[in-house]
């Protein structure tokens, strides 16, 4: 139930703070007061869409904050998920709109998602306002009453799985058949082109050996004359001069003469044959190494054509080294060669569907079966509360008709309604406003009992009907307010009269255009009431007629 309201800088609401009872509260006031203010105010509460224009002129942002008490272990469930702490029972709900359009949401102290008041909603509070008689004409509302009529709540949650896993295969199967086909179309080209990569023998790091070998190639001339002048140097072979390394022989053998004389000699000497022996090993490399340089034309040309061949397809297949080309090559081979997996998996997902909607068959027939049964019982429950409401011809019908298979089943279902019990048709088109009124209240009162929904709010639901009507409309709200609490927004003193608890809506006594809401004393309320029979001016005569509504009550 709501226990408390507090509202700050909201329209016309400059500050309240409000406590509730439990059973039936009845609010009441002038036209403009601000009586559904209030319960826009209460409905950010639900996760309504937020509007920068209901922050009060002059104020930085709007503040509203609902006090719940439940004992619901599906709202523990939403606030464990969301991260909120359970407070064993007592909810602190807030929303804050900033002036940016902003807004944040907070439970407990908790910063949650808006989408998570939603959820909590659906377990609190039901608000139904003024124009909510609209949905009588939506087949998804007609239908949600028929299966909460019904209690195949689990069949219709197991029809919504399953309607979704037959979705999901669906595309699954729709995507790999793409994709096959998509192959199958593309194989002559896929093959050219992998064809053209296997025959390439693709080797990584080859282009790089490739380059180095061409540079020696198309310098093996150049290179060999240079290897020879070094190597001539050093050892030169026409005898003409002794060359560096017999230089170095010659001048060891000296000094090795006179290291009698000049101990320093020998030192010098060995590293003389140091020098020598070195540089003999140097030419001896130069002589490998010009034996191994190639000067061949041919050789370089096929170097040459072997690099063209690899640029190319590092080129045409956008790719900047062999290990890329390489790595294309196997994707084309898993392209051509793999498609099997998927052709299996495609037949596997034929049986899965098939059986799937094998499944949803069944559980669709289950729905029908428990909504065929459920409809002539809610008609004549439904029925029934229509003529205690003064319809007492009235015939209503609730038809299941075949429809396209859904998540919701296979059934359309249509309220159908007559008032003079004649030929009964669509009911949001036939019905007037005050039958809507007493349709919807019969509604309400029924799912109320179905749902055990903690609290409920009516925003004039009994627009459109007076007199006794409206009186036996103000009992069904009463009896409703027996088992939980009721919220009853009212312009009708015959509903206002019914009830312990009655708060007044009205504009602030200062001027300033401002609203307020206290809870009428025993006296207070025999004069509102008297003031809603007779007008402006309250004549003795409304005085007693509101006492004895009061009194019969």
């Amino acid at each position: 139930m709501l226990r408390a309201l507090h509202i700050s800088h909201y329209i016309l609401i400059d500050s309240l703070d409000i406590e509730f009872p439990e059973g039936l509260i009845i609010i009441t006031g002038q036209t403009g007061a601000g009586k559904s203010i209030l319960m826009g105010a209460l409905s950010l509460l639900t996760g309504a869409k937020a509007d920068a224009a209901v922050i009060s002129e002059g104020a930085d942002n709007c503040v509203v904050e609902g006090e719940f008490r439940t004992d619901d272990p599906a709202v523990r469930a939403i606030l464990e998920e969301n991260g909120a702490e359970w407070e064993e029972g007592s909810l602190l709900v807030r929303r804050v709109i900033h002036r940016s359009g902003r807004s944040r949401s907070f439970v407990n102290d908790c910063p949650v998602q808006v989408g998570v008041l939603s959820a909590l909603a659906s377990r609190l509070v039901d608000i139904h306002s003024q124009h909510q008689n609209l949905v009588l004409s939506d087949p998804a509302f007609q239908r949600e009453v028929l299966d909460l009529f019904a209690g195949d709540g689990e069949t219709l949650d197991a029809s919504r799985a399953g309607w979704r896993r037959l979705l999901s295969l669906r595309s699954e199967r729709r995507t790999i058949r793409e994709q096959l086909e998509r192959l199958d179309a593309e194989r002559d080209y896929n093959e050219a082109r992998y064809k053209r990569l296997e025959d390439a023998k693709l080797r990584e790091g080859e282009l790089e050996e490739l380059e180095a070998e061409q540079t020696r190639l198309a310098n093996a001339e150049e290179i060999k004359e240079t290897l020879s002048a070094v190597g001539g140097m050093l050892s030169p072979s026409d005898g003409e001069w002794p060359g560096l390394v017999a230089t170095l022989k010659e001048a060891s053998r000296l000094l090795s003469r006179s290291e009698t004389f000049i101990p320093e000699a020998r030192e010098l000497a060995s590293r003389l044959d140091a020098a020598r022996i070195e540089l003999d090993d140097i030419s001896s490399e130069l002589d490998r190494l010009d034996a191994a340089v190639d000067v061949s034309p041919q050789r370089l040309e096929t170097v040459e054509d072997r690099m063209g061949l690899l640029y190319d397809l590092l080129k045409k297949y956008n790719c900047s080294t062999e290990g890329e080309l390489i790595a294309s090559r196997d994707a084309l081979s898993s392209l051509l060669y793999d498609s099997t997996a998927m052709e299996e998996r495609a037949e596997a997902l034929d049986g899965e569907i098939a059986q799937a909607e094998r499944k949803l068959e069944e559980l669709h027939a289950a729905l029908h079966r428990a909504r065929t049964e459920a409809a002539p019982k809610l008609a004549a429950r439904l029925e029934e509360r229509l003529r205690f409401l003064e319809l007492e011809r009235s015939v209503f019908e609730v038809a299941v008709d075949p429809a396209q298979p859904g998540e919701n089943g296979a059934d359309a279902v249509r309220f159908l309604f007559s008032a003079s019990g004649k030929n009964p048709v669509d009911a949001a088109r036939c019905a007037s406003g005050g039958e809507l009124s007493r349709m919807m209240l019969s509604l309400k009162s029924l799912l109320a009992s179905l749902t055990e929904m903690p609290t409920m709010v009516f925003d004039e639901i009994d627009s459109g009907v007076s007199g006794s009507a409206a009186d036996k409309m103000g009992s069904m709200i009463c009896t409703m307010g027996d088992r939980m609490q009721v919220f009853a927004i009212t312009h009708l003193p015959q509903v206002a009269a019914k009830g312990q608890a009655h708060f007044l809506v009205s504009k602030d006594a200062s001027g300033e255009g401002g609203s307020t809401i206290k809870k009428l004393s025993p006296e207070e309320r025999v004069f509102e009431i008297a003031r809603m029979l007779s007008g402006a001016v309250v004549s003795e005569e409304a005085v007693a007629n509101a006492r004895r509504l009061l009194t019969d009550r």
